[in-house]
């Protein structure tokens, strides 16, 4: 055994040439207690686990809000990113805000670069987490995973009552005349149709339209006084009415009504589609339009 004298103190050598640690002189002195060893075994209980895709979604922590667009307040349907902000939209709504917006995001106004405002890269990280994730229905509470989560909504009958809409108008009566022409019954025009106030909106001397409640006999409500106004008024009434501002867009079903329409404007007019879309065109030219300026800018 090699090692240096008991008053020097220092490293000590054994003969097998492994270091012990500090001596301390004492030639009986066995040196520092070794560490013990660990068993592999252990780890697997000790260090937390990402969960597999056969154990319960429940376990995972994530933010439902996350897999919710920000424009549509609905699932995310072929979510896409912008790389600056990384926020995450719908891809037609990301679209049709960049037809209108300019390249600027829809919802922080951060840049938005020229190729992504024609061809976003698609969030495949936000899709495949929405087909293993579950989420909770907003009115039933029934576990959806988000991918299916939409086409749940079409058939939750509590999500339609309070948020969405129905595609047929309680009690109405439809007939057809000579041609096959289909048409309300008198009855039912006058039971719904003083209340659905179906017509173009006017402007306001602001420049943005303005709509008339079709709870009550109040009107010159712009979007935001309209929200406000029935959150105030008519919070808890449930009455089947078409929706105004759903209307006057190009798109608008006179067939579509909701029972609750506070609920329908929180949940879908918290902004003005106007800022992000041209209102005088429908869905689908948009789409083209998109498509169009997509091409223009590759080549």
């Amino acid at each position: 055994m090699l090692g240096r004298g008991r008053g020097s103190g220092g490293l000590r050598a054994m003969e097998s040439g492994g270091l012990t640690g500090w001596a301390t002189g004492n030639p009986e002195d066995p040196g520092p207690v070794p560490r013990p060893a660990i068993d592999p075994s252990v780890l697997p209980t000790e260090i937390p686990q990402f969960v597999t895709m056969n154990e319960e979604p429940a376990t995972i922590c994530f933010n439902e809000d996350d897999y919710y667009c920000p424009v549509c307040q609905d699932v995310f349907k072929t979510p896409v990113r912008i790389s600056v902000c990384q926020h995450v939209f719908c891809r037609k709504c990301f679209l049709m805000a960049m037809k209108e917006g300019g390249t600027h995001c829809p919802l922080c106004r951060g840049i938005v670069t020229r190729k992504e405002k024609a061809r976003p890269s698609r969030a495949l990280d936000v899709e495949n987490n929405m087909k293993k994730l579950v989420g909770s229905c907003r009115c039933c509470d029934k576990q959806i995973r988000f991918s299916r989560m939409r086409h749940h909504y079409k058939s939750c009958k509590k999500y339609q009552d309070e948020y969405g809409v129905l595609s047929v108008i309680p009690n109405l009566e439809i007939s057809q005349d000579s041609s096959g022409n289909s048409f309300r019954s008198d009855s039912s025009t006058s039971e719904i149709g003083e209340n659905s106030n179906l017509h173009v909106p006017e402007e306001a001397a602001s420049g943005q339209p303005t709509y008339k409640c079709p709870l009550c006999e109040e009107s010159n409500f712009t979007r935001q006084s309209l929200l406000d106004h029935c959150n105030d008024r008519h919070l808890y009434q449930i009455d089947p009415v078409i929706c105004p501002i759903c209307m006057s867009f190009p798109w608008g079903d006179p067939n579509w009504v909701t029972r609750d329409l506070a609920a329908h404007l929180n949940q879908r007019h918290q902004l003005d589609y106007e800022d992000f879309m041209n209102l005088q065109l429908d869905e689908e030219t948009l789409f083209q339009n998109a498509v169009e300026e997509s091409c223009q800018v590759n080549l």
